[in-house]
């Protein structure tokens, strides 16, 4: 395969179980001409004889990629599966790459197949790849009459996925287990959650979920009951966190920074607004910052940093955040070392007299908006009813 100084010297082919009869043209092309190739066993055992040398990819995936790196500037075919760049090799090779060093030829991606063999539309359909991923990650997708095609390792990651729905009330859902498809070995076979007794499923395989069940239902609105979160009743309430979240409004791949994370509440649904927002939590209390961490995966995000330390202690060296919210260690010294992020949007609650008065001098300075929230609740006062109210919140939110 030539290769001018200048152009691409990875050329990163997508195979289906139907091997080189679904390669595009160009794809076939790549592989006859090819010197060297590499991917995983199973793929290369699709392949016809060719004059390349066949190069098994190691596992995990991770460890091929220094060899790989250090063929730059040598022709290259790795072969991946389906549609390289639907969680798939491709996403992970290119992020060492730059944008001309590399050809793809993307192939039928798994999802399609079987969408196209359950008679899905994918575009109403979640998916997920879920091979080196938690199952957590589809808790807040389960509600009945939904659906979502995932992605697993092997017959055994098929039984957990069938335990975890079972566990979470789902059990009723209808798993159509797909192996092998578009090639010779495909089988499609359906069971509920929790009658799956199938212990005879090959590698790949891929799982359709017709979510049923009386399990408990994620919102996706913002302001989640308290009790889907473990807490010390360190934890910014309900209605607090709504207006804390709409006041920190959160923007498709933005990065926050919740000081005094506690359980985590604010910053886990910070990220369950975009699968591709971030946050870090910052807690001194080693106990609060395992309880976040746990509520994190357990709640599907397992994508939250929890750091311990105590602000403005250890935020030197993390990425620069698009918002800070402060629910604990609010000080005069944290907001001085906060002041310089220019641009950022910072949400600060505060409980106390002292605190209250710490906001109202910054808000005075800097301007910005501050909030007063006043709540009660209905509580049983004797034989009847009366107001409960909680600590009133003073909230301050500005832009930097």
């Amino acid at each position: 395969m030539s290769m001018s100084p200048e152009g691409p010297w990875l050329t990163i082919v997508g195979i289906g179980e139907d091997g080189m009869d679904g390669l595009s043209r160009a794809a076939r092309e790549a592989l006859e001409q090819a010197a060297f190739v590499t991917g995983a066993p199973r793929h290369l055992a699709l392949l016809p004889p060719l004059r390349a040398g066949l190069h098994p990819w190691p596992a995990p995936f991770e460890d091929g990629i220094p060899a790989l790196l250090a063929r730059r500037g040598h022709p290259t075919v790795l072969l991946a599966s389906g549609d390289p760049f639907w969680f798939g090799a491709g996403t992970t090779l290119t992020r060492h790459l730059d944008r001309g060093e590399w050809i793809a030829h993307p192939n039928i991606s798994t999802f399609a197949l079987a969408a196209a063999r359950l008679g899905w539309p994918l575009a109403e359909t979640e998916c997920h790849g879920l091979h080196a991923a938690p199952l957590a990650r589809l808790r807040p997708s389960m509600a009945t009459g939904r659906r979502a095609i995932v992605l697993v390792r092997d017959g055994a990651a098929v039984a957990a996925l069938s335990d975890y729905l079972v566990e979470q009330g789902f059990g009723a859902s209808e798993l159509h287990v797909m192996e092998a498809l578009g090639g010779p070995r495909e089988r499609v076979r359906a069971a509920t959650a929790k009658m799956l007794a199938f212990d005879d499923i090959a590698h790949p395989v891929a799982v359709g979920i017709a979510f049923a069940g009386e399990g408990r239902v994620m919102p996706r609105a913002s302001g989640l009951a308290d009790d889907w979160f473990e807490h010390d009743q360190q934890i910014s309430k309900r209605p607090i966190r709504a207006l804390t979240l709409s006041a920190l409004a959160p923007r498709p791949g933005e990065m926050l920074w919740d000081i005094g994370t506690g359980s985590g509440s604010v910053a886990i649904e910070w990220l369950l607004a975009y699968s591709s927002t971030q946050a870090i939590g910052i807690e001194a209390d080693p106990v609060r910052a395992a309880r976040a961490r746990a509520n994190a995966a357990r709640l599907g995000v397992d994508r939250l940093r929890v750091i311990e330390a105590r602000a403005p202690d250890g935020l030197a060296d993390l990425p620069k955040p698009d918002a800070i919210f402060i629910g604990g260690g609010l000080g005069e010294p944290l907001l001085e070392a906060l002041r310089t992020m220019s641009g950022t949007r910072l949400v600060a609650n505060a409980v106390t007299l002292e605190s209250e008065a710490l906001l109202a001098s910054w808000h005075a300075r800097k301007g910005g908006e501050l909030l007063r929230i006043e709540l009660a609740t209905a509580s049983p006062l004797g034989a009847k009813r009366g107001w409960r109210s909680s600590y009133p919140i003073t909230q301050w939110s500005v832009t930097l």
